[in-house]
């Protein structure tokens, strides 16, 4: 099932708890949009990019550390009752410590979103042009189909293509070019 937005004036938090327990939804500027949770082969690609960034950037294992990476983080901002990007992170100079009980309050300073069938339409219409809106410095698209990553950085008000990645070993991918990632080993094996 693609995303479908159901059009509640105002989403509640309420309206979300009620989804079924196949589905998955953000609140984003009042506008419930619900959708299928990601099949295996997303869940594969996004927790592949999350093992590579976040020892190196989180725990400062092979690399400098600073960061939170968390996949699918509860973010709440005045545009988003709740949103939930694949992967995310949040440089510690902004975002000193996670929050015990209750959601994130401060826009990412990266975002990670994995392309399926089902998401490609939403990603494109609504969550790109959001995190642009809210200011998310930095976004990477991963497509699983084709097995591309491609890496913008927000401009003003618009997004700019910064790279490409598909096979390379040794990558030096912004915001993350302190250490080179292995991009040909995200993608799922034939």
């Amino acid at each position: 099932m693609s995303p479908s937005a159901l059009r509640l004036a105002n989403a509640t938090l309420a309206d979300l708890d009620a989804l079924p327990a196949h589905m998955k939804g953000e609140i984003i500027d009042g506008v419930l949009y619900a959708m299928t949770r990601p099949h295996g082969p997303h869940q594969s690609v996004a927790g592949r990019v999350h093992t590579d960034l976040e020892p190196r950037y989180e725990r400062g294992r092979g690399g400098p550390g600073g960061w939170w990476i968390l996949p699918e983080p509860g973010i709440e901002l005045p545009r988003a009752k709740e949103f939930s990007p694949d992967i995310a992170g949040w440089s510690r100079t902004r975002l000193p410590s996670l929050p015990r009980d209750a959601a994130i309050t401060v826009v990412p300073d990266w975002v990670g979103e994995v392309l399926s069938p089902t998401t490609r339409r939403h990603h494109h219409l609504v969550k790109r042009p959001f995190y642009a809106a809210v200011g998310v410095p930095w976004l990477w698209t991963v497509d699983s189909e084709a097995m591309t990553l491609t890496v913008h950085q927000l401009q003003g008000e618009r997004w700019l293509e910064f790279g490409v990645y598909a096979d390379e070993r040794d990558a030096r991918i912004e915001p993350f070019s302190d250490t080179a990632l292995d991009v040909s080993a995200w993608w799922p094996d034939p």
